[in-house]
């Protein structure tokens, strides 16, 4: 297979990293000669200096081959002009981000089809559901959710006074029986992420990630030790476009919103368009512009900037103030062992989702997929195929490798954790925690 990518960066450059991980063939187009010179020491992909705009540069990066054409450079009209000229070129499938509302609503459905857009994605409203869900689950540091909206995977540091500190798996699987309603998926410990088996014992600083029913997910946060207790005041640091789009939901549910915007236009933009919410105007390093709005009396505090610096500064500096919970919008990888460590509740990336519907897209077989900012471990949803190896297959004598991990089976509506005895069926949906290496053998047994 091979996928051109338009565009390196921040999301650009994310999405050819994880594909060429899988060994898919990736030429990416860019106007900038630094980033391409990144991409190349970095991955083995072909890098292309232009405009996906243009018919020869397109080309130049394998258009007659290409199976796919992913345009996430940060100009809407390069987007769709590319999708345009890909189609013509013969690509047969195109994936355009828009953040334009005007360019993403219905009223553009047309023009879109003109273009030759077969989806559409906006990594700013995407990253706006993950803060959504993760202000849902207040102390996850991760929410996903598939099959759905029947399974939820939340992510997890674990706390001192976790309930779970000192328990094997075994142990607290055998306190829940025979309603058992969740899963460890993963744990993460000293920087190494693996698959658990029942003996493993859990650990104070551990990650996990867990599986569960979504009505079992307040249940699973009382089990983590974490609050499940909605928070009422939400301060949100910067002004952007991700700001505005978890504003009005936020007010909707009836929390107090504040947001503190430094550009006096935007600030004023903002508290003309957004009723309900507080702007303040002011820098959010600023410790006096922080204490003048009383950052210690939230219940949360999402820092949205596209300043990682900015971000884990005022984050720190509101949680020292007594904020309940933080959470950060994360550019740099290197910083997330880092944000943990100091003790910021979530980071999260607006790379990941695109990522995601790029991977399904590429994987037909797969009908969802959640992957994670570390990237050694997705979580993936399979329709079970009629006729393949799985229909019929009982769990236990699968055989499945020690890296692989079937969490739920979801039939008709109804998720079932999954264990040694239950039995898949065409047409069930499974869910499977997997290393990335192990992605394309398990694939085999559901298609």
């Amino acid at each position: 297979m091979h996928v051109i990518v338009v565009g390196a960066g921040e999301v650009g450059s994310y999405v050819a990293e994880r594909l060429s991980r899988q060994g898919i063939d990736v030429a990416v187009i860019e106007t900038d000669a630094h980033q391409l010179h990144i991409l190349e020491e970095s991955f083995d992909v072909l890098t292309v200096r232009g405009s996906g705009t243009h018919p020869g540069v397109l080309a130049e990066a394998g258009a007659a081959r290409a199976d796919l054409l992913v345009a996430v450079s940060n100009d809407d009209e390069v987007n769709l002009v590319s999708s345009l000229v890909a189609k013509q070129a013969g690509v047969p499938r195109t994936l355009v981000r828009l953040e334009a509302s005007q360019l993403r609503g219905p009223e553009a459905a047309e023009l879109r089809a003109a273009m030759g857009a077969d989806l559409v994605i906006d990594p700013d409203e995407e990253a706006a559901k993950d803060i959504l869900e993760l202000l849902e689950l207040p102390g996850a540091s991760e929410v996903e959710v598939l099959a759905q909206g029947e399974v939820i995977i939340v992510g997890a540091r674990l706390r001192p006074d976790s309930p779970l500190v000192g328990r094997t798996l075994l142990e607290v699987a055998e306190a829940h029986e025979p309603h058992w309603e969740f899963l460890f998926g993963t744990i993460t410990r000293d920087g190494e992420t693996s698959i658990p088996r029942g003996n493993h014992q859990l650990r104070e600083d551990d990650s996990v990630r867990v599986l569960c029913k979504r009505d079992a997910r307040y249940k699973l946060m009382g089990l983590l030790g974490l609050t499940d207790r909605k928070p009422r005041k939400v301060l949100l640091l910067g002004g952007g476009r991700t700001a505005e789009l978890v504003a009005e939901p936020l007010v909707r549910r009836g929390a107090e919103v504040m947001i503190i915007e430094r550009d006096h236009r935007r600030a004023q933009e903002l508290a003309e368009r957004l009723h309900g919410v507080t702007v303040l105007e002011g820098e959010i390093t600023d410790g006096e512009v922080l204490i003048e709005a009383e950052v210690g009396s939230f219940d949360a505090v999402a820092a949205l900037t596209g300043a990682d610096d900015a971000n884990i500064i005022s984050c720190l500096f509101a949680k020292a103030k007594g904020a309940r919970e933080t959470l950060t919008v994360a550019h740099r990888l290197e910083l997330l062992d880092l944000l943990g460590k100091a003790g910021i509740d979530a980071a999260l990336s607006p790379r990941t989702a695109t990522a995601d519907r790029v991977l399904r897209l590429v994987r037909g077989e797969i009908a969802g997929v959640a992957t994670f900012l570390e990237g050694s471990v997705e979580i993936l949803e399979f329709e079970v195929a009629e006729g393949s190896p799985a229909d019929g297959a009982v769990v236990a004598r699968m055989r499945l490798p020690a890296d692989v991990l079937l969490g739920a089976i979801v039939r008709d509506g109804t998720t079932e954790i999954a264990r040694g005895r239950s039995e898949l069926r065409a047409g069930d949906h499974a869910v499977v925690f997997a290393m990335s290496s192990a992605v394309d053998d398990i694939a085999r047994l559901f298609a």
